[in-house]
């Protein structure tokens, strides 16, 4: 193993421990050939360690070679800054496998923070993505984004102000999300067209929507077999920054948890509250603003086998994010009513109907105590809005967990 620590980072830190005033941010340019150059330059078993500081880039980061290590001081001492970036989009861009990065921080990136396409066993441990500008909708558009990779483990991160998704994973497979926190983004944590990840022991707080489920209808693979659970949501009612006409501008702000369009889907152990429009909803692609876009070939836009079970809720439902579901309450809850925790659109296919139910093992599921459940009845235009859970009141088999495949996933340092 390799382990290459920049030079001329060094130099500053030594100074700095030698009583020299350090400085707010290294911004000449050796800094950022040299780190271009180690990792153009890196083999597997490189170690790349960037010691603690603020250093300023002007253009994306890349890697390529699989088996890189990248290591800062922690997220609050190692910092790469991208304002005023000029050339490309992103913080850093890598397309390789056996790849980890730990305790460093990406600020300011003109695009997204930190995104890896098509690797296996990825390792994002304790970094931090940030737009210290607060919540904006010229923000990047994604803070971590793996997509297209396999056997992620997203460990003790930090997303805060992204105008898309804080933490986001896409059409992977084999992912654990846990121990990280998402503030002030549009979503805070998304897992989207993914079979088989597990999201627990996270905080999403401040967020226009806290938790999202998502399989969007354009993309290949279909995602199903989610785990949320453990995970603190709260108060994610910050106004939706979103891009105008991109899918996540049609959460309304005011969501807790939310699955659209997914299948096999387990909600549980989670305390979620203070949500203005709704503490749960689950939804299908037709109650989305994206209905326009193309849908692959065997998309199916129903959520189909939910199971919610043994969360804590607490209060929400107050001042919904939509003028339907705004009538909708006060006509049936009165002026100082609430909504009940759980929202679904009413959405069912109706081909795979048997008696006029869906069949068990596709049925959504609650067994949550007193929470109660809403249809909205929105194929019929909200004409026979239901609160009987009668159907609902049943149980489906339990997901099995998510087993990394890496070693190395399972190690806390």
């Amino acid at each position: 193993m390799r382990i290459a620590t920049l030079s001329v980072l060094a130099v500053s830190v030594l100074l700095a421990a030698c009583g020299e005033p350090e400085k707010p941010a290294v911004t000449h340019v050796d800094f950022q050939k040299e780190l271009q150059a180690k990792l153009i330059k890196a083999k597997a078993g490189d170690v790349i360690e960037i010691p603690a500081g603020t250093y300023q880039l002007d253009r994306s980061l890349s890697l390529k070679a699989s088996g890189v290590t990248i290591k800062g001081a922690g997220m609050d001492k190692t910092v790469l800054s991208f304002k005023g970036q000029k050339s490309g989009a992103e913080g850093l861009l890598v397309d390789a496998s056996d790849f980890t990065i730990e305790d460093l921080a990406f600020e300011d990136t003109k695009g997204d923070s930190l995104k890896v396409v098509g690797g296996k066993n990825i390792i994002i441990r304790r970094v931090r993505t940030e737009w210290t500008n607060g919540p904006a909708t010229e923000n990047g558009a994604y803070g971590i984004y793996p997509v297209q990779t396999e056997n992620v483990l997203i460990d003790g991160a930090l997303a805060i102000g992204a105008s898309d998704a804080g933490i986001y994973v896409g059409q992977s497979r084999n992912v654990v999300v846990r121990n990280s926190r998402a503030e002030k983004n549009v979503a805070g944590i998304e897992i989207e067209n993914t079979i088989g990840a597990d999201v627990y022991d996270n905080v999403a707080t401040g967020n226009t929507g806290g938790i999202l489920v998502f399989n969007m209808p354009n993309l290949q693979q279909a995602g199903r077999a989610t785990r949320v659970y453990h995970n603190q949501v709260q108060g994610n009612n910050l106004g939706n920054f979103g891009h105008k006409g991109t899918p996540v501008a049609s959460v309304p702000a005011g969501s807790g948890v939310v699955i659209n369009s997914n299948d096999q889907v387990e909600i549980f152990d989670n305390d979620i509250g203070e949500h203005k429009t709704a503490n749960l909803i689950v939804s299908s692609y037709f109650s989305t603003g994206y209905t326009n876009l193309s849908t692959a070939e065997g998309f199916d836009p129903y959520p189909e086998s939910i199971y919610i079970y043994g969360n804590r809720f607490g209060p929400g439902g107050d001042s919904p994010d939509n003028l339907e579901l705004k009538a909708l309450r006060i006509s049936q809850y009165g002026l100082s009513g609430r909504l009940p925790d759980i929202l679904w659109d009413g959405y069912v296919n109706v081909d795979k109907l048997k008696d006029g139910k869906l069949p068990a093992d596709l049925a959504i599921c609650v067994d949550n105590g007193s929470a109660g459940m809403i249809n909205v009845d929105a194929p019929n235009g909200y004409k026979n809005i239901s609160t009987d859970m009668s159907s609902h009141k049943c149980s489906l088999p339990k997901l099995p967990a998510i087993e990394l495949a890496s070693a190395k996933a399972g190690q806390g340092a």
